[in-house]
């Protein structure tokens, strides 16, 4: 493991020291304890790109070069491409279908947006962010993988813009940290009944959400729920040596709460 320079590790402990410094509580544990794994996270983090370089190893992505900083979550298990490993197979269904089309909404530094379009050289990508550091990610990103010609970058998606899923056979990617909620209604934006689904729903966020956004859909599309899931076959040999702490904190994705996706596919 590569070691933690001076400044972090001064840095880390003050931090946990403010955190425990308040009268003892089960939520001042969890919120150090979270602290530390973020911090051992990076750790290792540095040490895989040390050793393997920046491209990813493996999932539907392998070989995708990805020397950007994740804008949210963990970078590791991204590298070793089993992030969010029960997608895989849906993924790999998109890629085999060769959509015309991929509107990818809350797409962060790219890693899907990026990934797909180096996968489907003849579709065209959205990849929609309101952050702007996220877009200056994305289209680093893009420029690094040779498709900034097809990733096309934006901000905000409306009800109006899904109007476009009309036009041809189209996937919509939709991670946006709970406001999944007001976006995906067909009763607002009819154009998503012509369009396939992937959606993260936030259900720690919003509780309930999945279910919801499931009914909307049911009449128009077949849904499959997507819980979470590890892949702890993605991890190096020479990750052997860690101690099985660090290895799960490599598969670690940083979440805090359940966020179940669903696969919304449009009958017929």
């Amino acid at each position: 493991m590569a070691d933690t320079p001076p400044t972090l590790t001064e840095a880390v402990t003050r931090d946990v020291q403010t955190l425990l410094s308040g009268p003892p509580s089960t939520a001042a544990l969890e919120r150090a304890l979270r602290h530390l794994a973020k911090w051992r996270s990076q750790l290792i983090e540095n040490t895989l790109v040390r050793k393997d370089g920046v491209e990813v190893q493996g999932g539907p992505f392998k070989g995708m070069a990805y020397p950007s900083r994740a804008t949210e979550g963990a970078r590791v298990a991204r590298l070793l491409g089993c992030y969010e490993a029960t997608l895989a197979p849906v993924i790999e269904q998109a890629i085999a279908r060769g959509y015309p089309l991929v509107i990818d909404i809350g797409c962060a530094e790219g890693y899907y947006a990026v990934g797909l379009a180096t996968r489907m050289p003849g579709t065209r990508v959205m990849a929609r962010d309101e952050n702007p550091r996220a877009m200056e990610s994305c289209a680093a990103l893009a420029q690094a993988n040779g498709v900034a010609d097809r990733v096309e970058l934006g901000g905000r998606f409306a009800h109006a813009d899904f109007d476009i899923c009309r036009a041809q056979d189209t996937l919509v990617i939709c991670d946006i940290e709970g406001a999944e909620d007001a976006l995906l209604d067909p009763a607002q934006a009819p154009g998503l009944v012509h369009a396939d689904i992937l959606v993260e729903c936030h259900d720690g966020m919003v509780p309930g959400l999945s279910d919801r956004i499931a009914r909307r859909f049911e009449a128009s599309h077949a849904v499959t729920r997507l819980n979470r899931a590890t892949d702890s076959s993605a991890l190096p040999g020479w990750m052997e040596t860690l101690g099985d702490l660090d290895r799960a904190l490599a598969l670690w994705e940083w979440r805090a709460g359940p966020t179940p996706w669903l696969w919304m596919q449009r009958h017929g």
